[in-house]
Formats: structure tokens, sequence, C-alpha cells
């Protein structure tokens, strides 16, 4: 389609063009008609469904692209997502209707890793209930923990992964780590010593989790798991909700078996005021918010239009997943 200008795209990630203005300009000058989410958040296969008609082009957020979405979807020809994590929509019906999905990988993997060490640091140091406290006219004694001399575990050492690992090295902390795939070369560069997941998780004092929700990893986070973690330990979680049973992660806390947990996704996105885990001190609680910096924004915002007007030009797009 060398016209763009009889192109409609569809955007729904609620931070596009937050902080270049120019992601906005340039796809508006570049296409005929540009859809903006009007909720603010990420949509449900039956919202999507409202909007898809008609666009030839859709960039992504968090959005649940479903059958349901893209039964609706009469003239789409790409999804670009705006992020690496393509666990939400169906890439069998994208295949079976010949969209193009794309991502844009390791956009978002030093913000994302900047926030689990600052989760770390902040479970650690109990900064949260140091911060109300204080606030609150109290003066208290907190007995926070030291990372020094602590052994940090990652599941996952992909792009977010090594980022994670690359900033723990001035912490003085010895790093576990386990994925399917290891980089052997980068573990030996960066100190970190590749073990099974088991003992990774056995061993960590602090437990921090980068992979992706698959069908062998969706709900790992189980009683069974849990179990397996030191007594006092922490958890970290700023990759998917779906992989954690949050009634398991629940009991593991209010039991005191784990110290503290803090956690930047969930299996319900945005959780209910009442979701549980929320009444306790120990929790940390961010909404999703890894990758929301400029640098991740941005670098997000230009790989996904990038790859989308590729597609509506019949070009092949940078990140290509199905």
């Amino acid at each position: 389609m060398s016209d763009l200008r009889s192109c409609r795209v569809l955007v729904t990630p609620t931070s596009y063009a937050k902080d270049d203005p120019r992601l906005r300009t340039e796809l508006e000058a570049a296409v005929g008609e540009v859809i903006y989410n009007p909720t603010g958040r990420p949509l449900s296969g039956v919202e999507l469904a409202d909007l898809l008609p008609g666009c030839h082009g859709y960039i992504a957020g968090l959005d649940r692209v479903d059958r349901t979405a893209l039964g609706a979807a009469d003239r789409l020809r790409v999804i670009a997502r705006y992020g690496a994590g393509v666990d939400r929509v169906d890439l069998e019906a994208a295949r079976e209707k010949g969209i193009v999905v794309t991502n844009t990988p390791g956009a978002n993997s030093i913000s994302v890793a900047e926030l689990a060490v600052g989760l770390m640091l902040a479970l650690a140091r109990m900064i949260p209930q140091a911060d109300a406290a204080t606030k609150a006219g109290e003066w208290p004694r907190l007995a926070g923990v030291s990372l020094e001399g602590k052994v940090v575990g990652l599941l996952g050492l992909g792009s977010i992964g090594k980022q994670v690992a690359r900033r723990l090295a001035g912490f003085d902390c010895q790093v576990l780590a386990y994925d399917p795939v290891a980089d052997e070369a980068f573990a030996r560069e960066q100190g970190v010593t590749l073990l099974a997941r088991e003992e990774v998780v056995r061993r960590a004092d602090f437990l921090s989790l980068h992979v992706p929700v698959l069908p062998e990893t969706r709900g790992m986070v189980d009683q069974t798991f849990l179990s397996h973690m030191q007594p006092g330990a922490f958890l970290i979680n700023t990759a998917r909700g779906e992989l954690i049973d949050e009634a398991a992660l629940l009991a593991a806390l209010q039991s005191g078996h784990l110290r503290g947990a803090a956690l930047d996704a969930f299996a319900q996105e945005p959780p209910g005021a009442d979701n549980p885990l929320f009444a306790l001190p120990q929790v940390i609680a961010t909404p999703h918010t890894g990758a929301h910096t400029d640098g991740a924004t941005n670098a997000m915002g230009w790989g996904a239009l990038r790859d989308c007007l590729a597609v509506l030009r019949g070009q092949e797009p940078a990140h290509r997943v199905a």
C-alpha cells in the first residue's frame, strides 16, 4: 500500500508520544486517520472489537488482543506491539487472518531493570514504611537489610535480566541466574553464576522474575514454588502478573515465610482496591510502570511506529513476531 493517506491506524498505549510529540505528528502526517485510546487504560477484546473495524494498522499497548477483537478487524494488516511481550496477542488468530505482529525487543529493558533494582532496595530498606511513618510524625528505627553479601536470584537472563545483573555489579552481592537458553559468555563476563531454576529459587535472598508468560511459566510461582524459597526472602515481579498465584503468595506473606514482595504486574490489571495483597505493609505495589520512563517510551514508540508503517508500505518490519 504505497499511499498511506487511505490508512487508518489505532493507537492504544497510554504513554505513546507522552515524552516525544513527534511520534504523534509523524504518524498523523503519514496516514489518513489516527484513532487514540479513549479510556486511558488497556482495552479488552470487546472494546477493541468496537475500534478495530476499518483500521489498517494498530499500535498496541497492554490490550487483550483476542479472537473477539481480531474477528472484528476487517482490514487490519499489522499489530505493532509497543513493548516486547506478545502474550496478550492471539498469535494464531492473527496468523489465520494474515496479520503481521511485531514487537520492540529491548526497548524498555533498562527502565524495567532500574525499577527491579529500585524495588529490591525499597524492600530491603523498608522505604515505603519509613516514608509513611516519618510523614505521620513518627521516628522509627526500622531494621532493614543490606544487599551487600546477599544472594540475588534472577529467573530469566534475557535482555532485562542482563540489565539487572549489570546494575547489581556495584552492590557486592552474589548474582545467580536461570535461563533455559542462558548466554554463558555474558554470565562469565558479569560474574553471574548459572544454576538450575530450583537451585536459584532455593538460594536467593531476593528473587526477581524476568520470564515471559508461556504455558510452562503461567502460574509457576505457586504454593510449591514459594515453599522452596528461603524463609525471609523477598520476591520481585516486574514481568507479568500471570506468573504468580496471588492466593499462594498472600499465604506465604501472611505466614511470614516470605519477608516481602514488590509487584509491578498483576493477574488482573488494574487490580481492584480490595486485592488482599494490598492490605499487607510488606507488599509494594506499582501500576505496571516498569516501561514508563522517557527513554523506554520513546524507544518503544519509534520502534512500533516504524514497523507499523513498514508493513503498511509493503516492507519487511525490523521485528516481526508472526
